[in-house]
């Protein structure tokens, strides 16, 4: 089989992207949804939950490797644990940015904005590796930004979007780019679950400050029971530790284009759950962006 590790990465982070991809169904009907004094959840509330119940969860996992015998996995060094935790920032600021985006825009517009992500990685892999991107590789992501834009309805969405939520979805997309790139080149030789943690535990740090400043009233603590499980294993566990893992085989590019996978899964979602209307060039669209994917793969095939 030819690039048996790229396209185990690639498996993994499109795993992730998709995922992540249900992550926007699931805030969307936390936020329609009420707490049992009739109030609906703030941002504070839907972050911090996410955030307090993945951390949970990902250190049973590092604690079950850790009492696994034959795991041969590195130990995290101080070093390690703060670069980690310093790139992990970006996690809970891609999630603070991203939820308070989509208040102020519609999801679908959010998405295109957190999108953007994919000419950003390319970018940044371009300025990293002092190096122009291949042709197939500049096409291919032409080919999803247009595919982006025929997916999310843009061409059709005749409304006036509002200028926070454009800056805030941008900066989500920055954020996002940034965890990315600490996933494909921060303590890269400790497992998935050990990073993922480092990294929740940086972001906590940034969401609790977040939830204190921003948190006017009594914190509804059945958002947990509710809403914060389900949010917390779609945004919090099951993206980072595929992504951590699937990254460094994949590199920014290739992983930056596989994971744009999010998309499409977010319009389905949305057809399915949220009965939204889904048009014939949205679905255009979602297979243009499966085309840019296959495209980099058989070009990796190629190498």
């Amino acid at each position: 089989m030819f690039g048996n590790k790229a396209l185990k990465g690639v498996f993994l982070v499109g795993l992730g992207a998709t995922s992540y991809g249900m992550l926007a169904t699931f805030v969307k009907l936390a936020y329609a949804d009420t707490s049992s004094q009739g109030l609906h959840y703030t941002t504070a509330e839907v972050i911090t939950a996410q955030f307090i119940i993945g951390i949970f969860l990902i250190l049973l996992i590092t604690l079950f490797q850790k009492n696994k015998k034959i795991n041969t996995s590195i130990k995290a060094s101080s070093i390690d644990i703060k670069k980690l935790m310093l790139v992990g920032t970006s996690t809970g600021l891609t999630s603070i940015f991203y939820y308070l985006a989509v208040k102020y825009i519609p999801v679908s517009i959010g998405i295109v904005l957190l999108m953007q992500t994919v000419w950003m990685g390319v970018l940044l892999e371009m300025f990293l590796d002092k190096k122009v991107p291949s042709k197939i590789k500049i096409v291919s992501v032409v080919i999803v930004l247009l595919g982006t834009a025929l997916a999310t309805n843009l061409f059709y969405n005749k409304i006036a979007l509002n200028f926070k939520g454009v800056v805030l979805g941008l900066l989500a997309a920055v954020s996002f780019t940034t965890t990315m790139f600490a996933a494909n080149k921060v303590a890269t030789s400790i497992s998935p679950a050990q990073r993922s943690l480092y990294m929740l535990l940086g972001g906590g740090v940034i969401v609790f400050i977040f939830a204190i400043f921003t948190q006017h009233t009594p914190f509804n603590y059945d958002i947990f029971f509710k809403w914060g499980i389900l949010i917390a294993l779609f945004g919090t566990v099951i993206p980072p530790m595929l992504l951590n893992a699937g990254f460094p085989l994949t590199g920014i590019g290739l992983g930056s284009i596989v994971s744009s996978l999010e998309l499409p899964v977010s319009v389905t979602m949305a057809f399915f759950i949220l009965n939204e209307n889904v048009i014939l060039s949205q679905w255009i669209g979602i297979m243009l962006i499966i085309l840019a994917i296959v495209i980099m793969n058989i070009n990796f095939k190629k190498h």
